[in-house]
């Protein structure tokens, strides 16, 4: 079973999202046959790098509501990644543009981490209050994993594979994220609970895997023989 989700590591949903996801694997008995591939989304590709407005600022601009309201709404974001397991720094977060972190993502999945830099990127952002636009910032991030990102940020690297994770979104519809399609056939999408996401599973693995039926013919009696004993 393949698992494809589309991502902005500078949305908490898609943290929870991850979260969720995992629990809900951690059930499923096939676990070990099911691929997880992140794609990118820039959910404000426009982001600055530098901005000079914090989180609550830009979420009351962003949606037409007050500061206080923003705070409020984000505290509610928080206690549900707290259920996750996940504790939120809101007051911590740098909020700046993603693109780079992306092909950081792009570089990694070459190396077989990409989950783990997804894993990471959503730490430092949340959590650390990293400046994850920042080069220096993201090579140390790499190397945390293991990665020389030296070349990669020095150049476009990376780029027309972020540029097409974002095309495929839009041909999809996707419009928000996380977005998370099963086998290209089933979508769920934002941070859904542990149990959408148990059923979804299930459900995909009983339609590309159906039970056998055995049909047994010949007269009644124990065999073994050809590698294989009938009754």
């Amino acid at each position: 079973m393949k698992i494809d989700i589309w991502s902005d590591v500078a949305c908490p949903f898609c943290y929870i999202g991850k979260r969720h996801l995992e629990a809900a694997l951690e059930q499923f008995p096939h676990k070990n046959e099911v691929e997880v591939t992140w794609h990118n989304f820039e959910l404000d590709p426009n982001a600055s790098r530098d901005n000079k407005e914090d989180q609550y600022t830009l979420l009351a601009r962003k949606y037409g509501m007050s500061r206080e309201q923003a705070i409020e709404n984000t505290d509610r974001v928080a206690a549900s990644g707290e259920k996750a397991g996940l504790a939120f720094e809101f007051d911590k977060v740098i909020p700046t543009n993603t693109f780079d972190a992306h092909r950081l993502i792009q570089f990694a999945a070459q190396h077989g981490k990409q989950d783990e830099m997804e894993e990471r990127l959503f730490s430092a952002y949340f959590m650390e209050g990293k400046h994850i636009s920042n080069k220096e910032t993201l090579l140390a991030i790499a190397k945390d994993l293991g990665l020389d990102a030296t070349e990669v940020l020095n150049s476009d690297a990376y780029t027309k594979e972020v540029r097409k994770d974002e095309a495929d979104a839009q041909s999809l519809g996707i419009r928000g994220v996380p977005f998370f399609v099963f086998d290209m056939k089933y979508a769920v999408s934002g941070a859904q609970p542990v149990d959408a996401f148990t059923q979804t599973l299930q459900k995909v693995w009983e339609e590309t895997h159906p039970p056998v039926e055995l049909i047994r013919t010949g007269d009644k009696g124990e065999t073994c023989e050809d590698g294989s004993c009938t009754v």
